[in-house]
């Protein structure tokens, strides 16, 4: 049986940025229609439920990155991508030990939107929440934060998303 044709990969002359800016969160429940372009493995479409919008969650530059890792079991003839997002809050607080603790609440399924430092939006769907760390450092230029993981596994790499798609996610429509 023969696969998908080869598909090339040229070497590109846009800059080549790493780090994150912007992470959009939501329940998967909530998501009321996706529509994937296959031809692009990018996400055409995407609404969510009348009364639910993602969450925009802000954190500092140079601090919170995500992978997205193929495993591939060549006996098994299994292959998966593991997504992992890390999240880095700085000063600890109780409103945010509240929305953490929420956010992880009953291992619920979420999905995230995350915006790169290339301008490109990058949709991680079925994710959880594994772990919350951090505390007080040790010097006062230390600083006090959290350490915010979320992981989730999938069939594909991360699919592209819109910069448009990406902020209707923040508007609750009716």
């Amino acid at each position: 049986m023969a696969c998908n044709d080869l598909e090339t990969i040229l070497k590109g002359c846009d800059n080549n940025t790493g780090g994150i800016y912007t992470a959009y969160i939501g329940d998967m429940e909530d998501i009321a229609t996706i529509t994937e372009d296959a031809a692009t493995w990018s996400i055409s479409a995407m609404t969510l439920a009348a009364h639910t919008p993602a969450l925009s969650f802000s954190f500092k530059r140079n601090t919170s990155n995500y992978t997205d890792e193929a495993t591939i079991d060549l006996v098994a003839g299994s292959s998966f991508y593991t997504k992992t997002i890390n999240l880095i809050f700085h000063r600890r607080e109780a409103d945010k030990s509240k929305s953490l603790k929420i956010l992880g609440e009953g291992q619920r399924y979420l999905y995230a939107v995350i915006g790169d430092a290339n301008g490109l939006f990058w949709y991680f769907p079925y994710i959880q929440l594994t772990a919350v760390a951090g505390g007080s450092g040790t010097a006062r230029a230390d600083g006090s934060n959290y350490n915010v993981t979320l992981v989730g596994q999938d069939e594909f790499a991360a699919k592209s998303v819109s910069s448009g798609i990406a902020a209707s996610l923040l508007v609750a429509t009716s």
